[in-house]
């Protein structure tokens, strides 16, 4: 199985993901960014692009990584990963499908201020990171228009990581 927490910059997903893979015996986390940055490491590079999510291999490649790893280890893989381009996401999601993997899409959601806000105190990318900053948009058009509606909403706004995380464990236990 996978449990895949979406949701944009600020919400909460990496650090959620380590306390749920700490909650669902035999999980791990892959953090499917990682593709993408091995996809940057190419040489020469591969057409410019201002996200790796947009270069065609990225999400077969996902799909397949995840594939394999589950093959190899069983288990449940804990995939903290923004998508917030339909397409992308239904791609990934019918990919996954035709390997009968199922997914548990949890969306880790927080108000805008509260993004701003902890975007604003970033210790990763520092405070205000421009690049964190220029998904608070596309998550709120994304959220309105189809993301909450395929996924699993945790409001992160007023709980804790590890809140959030017993949430989501709790859920897919149940």
């Amino acid at each position: 199985m996978i449990v895949w927490l979406n949701g944009t910059h600020g919400a909460g997903k990496t650090t959620t993901s380590t306390l749920v893979q700490q909650l669902i015996p035999d999980s791990r986390v892959f953090d499917a960014e990682k593709v993408g940055e091995t996809l940057m490491d190419i040489t020469p590079g591969l057409p410019a692009t201002d996200n790796f999510q947009h270069w065609p291999p990225w999400r077969p490649l996902v799909v397949e990584t995840a594939r394999r790893v589950l093959d190899y280890t069983g288990g449940t893989l804990v995939m903290p990963m923004t998508v917030l381009v339909e397409r992308y996401w239904r791609e990934i999601g019918s990919g996954l499908a035709q390997h009968a993997i199922p997914v548990r899409h949890f969306v880790l959601h927080a108000d805008q201020d509260t993004l701003r806000a902890r975007i604003a105190g970033d210790t990763v990318l520092g405070p205000n990171s421009p690049f964190r900053l220029q998904y608070l948009e596309p998550y709120a058009e994304a959220a309105r228009t189809w993301l909450h509606a395929e996924a699993e909403v945790v409001d992160t706004t007023h709980i804790t990581p590890g809140q959030a995380a017993q949430q989501i464990a709790e859920a897919v236990k149940s």
